[in-house]
């Protein structure tokens, strides 16, 4: 005796289920499908009942744990929160699709509990994925207190994006399982994401900017740095610009593209500041008097509470004999530096007083002489002046 058998229909949006649909015989078949098999059945939705039980076990598991360690933000506690979102008609698939596995089961009635297992697990694997990819975000930013209001509006932005990637590739999968062509909305989904990129640039690249400021952490709020002529302290860091105080007291407002594209020096990382003097001396010092000066001013650095670096001699210049100073203030607060350059500077002035020093000061000197080349004063001889000749 032979047997034909008919082949299942194709899957297309008409016919999702790629079988033949009839309501009147779905029910007939799983009517003959009980009555034939029901000690299968038992068996296997016993199985399905105990993997359905587990699941729930792990998901109220993961909940307790979460609520427990709610305050800690660790590798666990990420887990923990993505299996705490499992969802009941994901487990309500797992055990019906282990039932008409192991139960043989009809085509149609297999088809639809392989659909929709397909689409509960799809979409069950996004939400798990959604979830630890956020919770690595917030442990990576949950140990900068003060990036707390930008990192929740940044966070509220990459929640959105992570949720429109993860669920249009879920989509898209789900549409793929179910026999639909694809790849006209996957190329109609690149043209229009470059499309939305190039109209959107610069909102963008501030945004990505402004995420590697809060992940990277070249800087952060209250510390003070400088780039190119600026120098200020870090007030706020929002999601397009970065708002700085300069030293001179005025706000200063740079897109965090702007920003990053320069070379910025953080000097809050710095335990020290250095400072330089250049101190000038008349040519009338005695060259002993010239020799004690580096000495003199390594003694006022030191009884100012700074670190003496260098001194000396470094050139004769047109109106003076020029020394330099190096020293570091230890302290990365620009305030506390500006103070100790202010007092450093002014013992100088007194110690160089009290020692007879004398700084130097641009002067020039003027010498006239007859027409034949001989040198001559540049007032009579014997007085100042034509009043004081007569006198």
């Amino acid at each position: 005796m032979t047997t034909s058998t008919t082949p299942s229909s194709p899957i297309t949006l008409e016919n999702p289920l790629g079988v033949e649909f009839s309501f009147s015989k779905f029910v007939d078949e799983s009517a003959q499908w009980l009555a034939d098999h029901y000690v299968d059945i038992l068996i296997a939705t016993a199985v399905g009942a105990i993997i359905f039980f587990i699941l729930g076990g792990i998901k109220r598991y993961a909940e307790h744990y979460v609520r427990k360690n709610e305050d800690l933000i660790g590798y666990r506690t990420i887990i923990g929160k993505a299996l705490s979102r499992t969802s009941k008609f994901f487990m309500f698939m797992v055990s019906a699709e282990t039932i008409v596995s192991f139960s043989s089961a009809p085509e149609l009635v297999e088809r639809v509990i392989h659909i929709l297992f397909t689409i509960s697990a799809v979409l069950q694997v996004a939400i798990w994925i959604r979830e630890i990819i956020l919770g690595l975000v917030e442990r990576k930013t949950s140990r900068d207190p003060e990036q707390h209001e930008t990192l929740q509006n940044a966070m509220t932005l990459i929640r959105l994006l992570v949720t429109v990637i993860l669920f249009a590739i879920a989509s898209i999968m789900i549409l793929d399982n179910l026999g639909v062509n694809v790849t006209g909305l996957i190329a109609g989904l690149g043209v229009g994401g470059i499309a939305i990129g190039l109209a959107a640039q610069g909102i963008f690249s501030d945004l990505f900017a402004a995420l590697s400021i809060i992940f990277d952490k070249p800087f952060r709020r209250g510390e003070t740095i400088s780039y190119d002529n600026t120098i200020g302290t870090i007030e706020k860091i929002g999601l397009k610009s970065t708002r700085l105080r300069a030293v001179t007291g005025e706000e200063i407002i740079v897109s965090n593209t702007n920003l990053l594209d320069k070379e910025i020096v953080n000097m809050t990382q710095l335990a020290r500041r250095r400072t330089r003097f250049g101190i000038g001396v008349i040519y009338q010092t005695q060259p002993d008097e010239a020799r004690r000066i580096p000495s003199l001013l390594k003694a006022i650095v030191e009884s100012n509470d700074a670190k003496f670096i260098r001194s000396g001699f470094v050139g004769f210049g047109d109106s003076s004999i020029n020394f330099e100073l190096d020293f570091d203030i230890m302290s990365s607060d620009y305030e506390v530096v500006y103070e100790g350059r202010h007092r450093i500077g002014l013992a100088i002035l007194q110690k160089f007083n009290e020692e007879g020093l004398e700084f130097a000061y641009p002067t020039q000197t003027t010498f006239t002489s007859d027409p034949d080349g001989k040198m001559i004063m540049p007032y009579p001889e014997g007085g100042f002046g034509i009043a004081a000749k007569e006198g």
